[in-house]
């Protein structure tokens, strides 16, 4: 097959509709995946149904608009519902400052990660949240329960496995007994969070692995396919012992933005596909070309 199309009409969809049966054929995919491809591929076509638009004035004009699939992974369906949970975000923020508090974990983890996703996006999520939770009631840093929203992304800007959680975190938090606000203890620069970073990758670090290593003797992990060698215990016990020794980054700063657009940019991270139709560059002789951001490169566009 030699399909060349204009860049500007080029859409995932088109790609799926091209190349697609060749591509399940070659590999064994979940139904999950192929339910999502299907999607796709039906968007705001004939096959999903759609209605007929017809001029009150009698001009003879009329058009034909398709329904959407709405599926969560379709580049066309992402806008109307990443605004919809932008209005219900909103109306939860307080009058006061946001954090923007990321967790990533170990580029060794990547594998697992990706056979094991239940599980270790749940340890991630679990990890995180316990230990901002944890270091907010520390009457060190503040002695009052934080606010959180977390989101998991799954990919980095160069489009590879990438597993990392952004938190969006309140500059303050709840009494325990529920009936004031309380304010950071420590006078910092007002860009810098109130706790270190150092103390929260340590703490976030200690529970993770746990967590990790309590999922393993349970069973729990799949050792399988590029990571079989962790079934057995030698191997799983040095793989941890690599973990431990590397330093795991946490990333921390103010948002500097006004609450309302401290969602706005969160939502940047929501509803969004990795391969959206604007990356696509072009397609021709049986090869996609598609934009990507290199962050190591200062993050240029390539």
């Amino acid at each position: 097959m030699n399909e060349n199309m204009p860049p500007s009409t080029v859409e995932v969809a088109d790609i799926f509709k091209l190349f697609g049966d060749a591509y399940q054929q070659r590999y064994n995919l979940p139904l999950q995946h192929l339910k999502v491809m299907s999607a796709i591929q039906a968007c705001r076509t004939a096959a999903l149904g759609g209605h007929k638009e017809e001029c009150d004035n009698n001009c003879g004009f009329s058009r034909i608009s398709y329904n959407s699939c709405r599926n969560r992974h379709c580049p066309k369906c992402q806008t109307s519902a990443r605004e919809q949970w932008l209005f219900k975000r909103k109306q939860e923020l307080l009058p006061i400052v946001y954090y923007h508090v990321v967790f990533t974990i170990p580029d060794d983890l990547n594998p697992m990660a990706l056979i094991n996703q239940k599980i270790i996006y749940d340890i991630l999520f679990r990890a995180a949240s316990e230990t901002l939770l944890e270091l907010g009631f520390d009457h060190k840093h503040l002695g009052a329960q934080l606010g959180i929203i977390a989101l998991l992304h799954t990919w980095g800007q160069n489009l590879m496995d990438h597993p990392h959680l952004h938190c969006i975190v309140t500059g303050g938090g709840l009494s325990k007994d529920g009936t004031r606000w309380v304010r950071p203890k420590k006078s910092t620069n007002k860009r810098d969070f109130f706790i270190h970073v150092n103390i929260i990758s340590a703490l976030f670090k200690k529970k993770f692995m746990a967590y990790l290593v309590e999922a393993y003797k349970d069973g729990a992990v799949k050792c399988v396919g590029s990571i079989s060698h962790l079934q057995k215990p030698e191997n799983f016990n040095t793989f941890k012992r690599e973990l431990y020794d590397k330093k795991w980054v946490t990333y921390c700063k103010n948002t500097a933005r006004k609450p309302e657009k401290v969602i706005e940019y969160l939502g940047r991270y929501t509803h969004r596909v990795a391969i959206s139709n604007s990356r696509i560059v072009q397609l021709k002789d049986d090869t996609v070309t598609f934009k990507w951001r290199d962050y190591k490169d200062h993050n240029q566009n390539k």
